[in-house]
């Protein structure tokens, strides 16, 4: 699975109104280094492969129907929430995705569990779910944003291969810092529009909109038809890149992609 697609008929899942255009997929100031050299791969305890650095596990869930999320990696455990799959975006049928997680732990102990990041309230809650029940994929993208540089970072192979400008949130309906991941690429009816021609929704959601356009407040990156506004503090939460840029990720990230948010 590369990539999973909803068209809405009307995109009430992200948190703003508008966000960028198209022009360039990079800034002037010279991409980053990487952080570190990629790691040998080797295999843990319980048969995963030790990721490389900068990669990650996405935990995509096979099952259709109601999937059961413990508190601990045992069958005893409570369970603390059920979570459909596929998910329905603001309940559309015609807007179904693949429910997937981002993978934060395998217990070296537990090897019938692994730990999931949920695409909840509270942001950053997780949650154990049976690996009978879910692919796990390892990815080697990830994506930072820099809130106060303006900036969004996406690195492959803990090599960076984008680096762009952003419409970030204004000060009364701020983007929490944490880390996300990518749950569903959305393709807006209207290309030209607010939301541009793709949107990513996130795992996080506004901390201060509980719900907005009828949806629940969801983060997300997309584009936008005011480039202009690039470079600024305009949305209600969400992260605004240039349409050539959002097209060119929607071809290229899988759900699952780690998302970190820094002040």
């Amino acid at each position: 699975m590369r990539r999973w697609l909803a068209t809405l008929a009307a995109l009430v899942v992200m948190v703003v109104s508008a966000c960028s255009g198209a022009q360039a997929t990079k800034t002037d100031e010279t991409l980053p280094a990487a952080t570190s050299a990629p790691t040998t791969s080797t295999t843990l305890p319980c048969g995963d492969p030790l990721l490389p650095a900068g990669a990650s596990m996405s935990a995509t869930a096979i099952p259709e129907g109601e999937l059961e999320i413990r508190d601990a990696p045992d069958p005893t455990a409570p369970v603390v929430r059920t979570l459909p799959n596929p998910r329905l975006i603001n309940g559309d049928p015609g807007a179904a995705v693949p429910l997937v997680f981002l993978v934060t732990d395998t217990p070296d102990d537990a090897c019938d569990w692994v730990q999931v990041m949920l695409p909840v309230r509270p942001n950053g809650s997780t949650g154990f779910v049976r690996r009978s029940e879910v692919t796990l994929t390892p990815n080697p993208y990830r994506i930072e944003v820099r809130l106060e540089e303006y900036r969004l970072l996406v690195f492959q192979d803990d090599q960076p291969i984008m680096d762009t400008k952003i419409g970030r949130a204004t000060d009364v309906t701020p983007t929490p810092p944490g880390q996300y991941y990518i749950t569903e690429l959305v393709k807006p009816p209207n290309p030209d529009g607010a939301y541009g021609p793709y949107a990513y929704g996130l795992s996080g959601f506004s901390e201060v909109l509980q719900t907005f356009n009828g949806g629940p407040g969801q983060l997300a990156i997309h584009g936008t038809n005011r480039p202009d506004l690039i470079g600024q503090k305009v949305s209600h939460g969400c992260i605004r890149i240039r349409n050539d840029e959002i097209t060119r990720l929607s071809e290229l990230l899988p759900l699952g992609v780690p998302v970190t948010v820094v002040a």
